[in-house]
């Protein structure tokens, strides 16, 4: 059973893990309408985790007992300088969402949450990985410079990007993810 306050706590991360889809989608679609066809994979893979991130979030509220509380997702930014602005602001946001995941095993720590401190690890390791990839990213950016050739030799390894997550959330993710996708 959730606490009130861890209950608040995972639904503000639902909201923070959909607003993320939503800015990874507008990343998306300017790399496509910049012709940059690999970033908006990327981008596009990287909506499809959020999704999955936050369904996770919303069907954990749920096994626990817990309440949703849906609330409207902020609109996110439309327009970026470049491809290395896109990625820096990835990095930026996905240290916030480290920085509140951080905070919500705080709190279940707090309230002696056990259960949704091992639910959370799995969002500690993830994030974890996020952070190290959009470096990985940026440094190969800011290696190329403004190279035409080596952005697109970027733009050519990042199409290879597969969604490695369950994109059907019909019969939960717990149930795609087991099915494998």
């Amino acid at each position: 059973m959730l606490s009130p306050k861890m209950n608040d706590a995972l639904n503000e991360q639902i909201n923070r893990e959909m607003y993320s889809a939503y800015l990874y989608m507008s990343m998306s679609n300017q790399c496509s309408e910049m012709g940059l066809k690999g970033f908006a994979n990327w981008f596009m893979v990287q909506y499809h985790e959020e999704m999955y991130h936050a369904m996770k979030f919303y069907e954990y509220i749920g096994r626990q007992g817990g309440k949703i509380s849906l609330k409207a997702i902020a609109e996110p930014a439309a327009t970026f300088a470049s491809p290395l602005d896109m990625m820096t602001r990835t990095l930026e946001h996905e240290q916030f969402i480290t920085q509140s995941i951080n905070s919500l095993m705080e709190t279940a720590i707090a309230e002696k949450d056990h259960a949704t401190q091992i639910f959370l690890q799995w969002y500690v390791t993830e994030q974890v990985e996020e952070e190290e990839n959009d470096n990985d990213i940026i440094a190969q950016l800011k290696l190329v410079q403004e190279s035409p050739h080596g952005l697109m030799m970027i733009d050519r390894d990042l199409a290879g990007r597969a969604t490695t997550v369950p994109t059907d959330f019909s019969k939960g993710v717990e149930s795609a993810a087991k099915a494998g996708g």
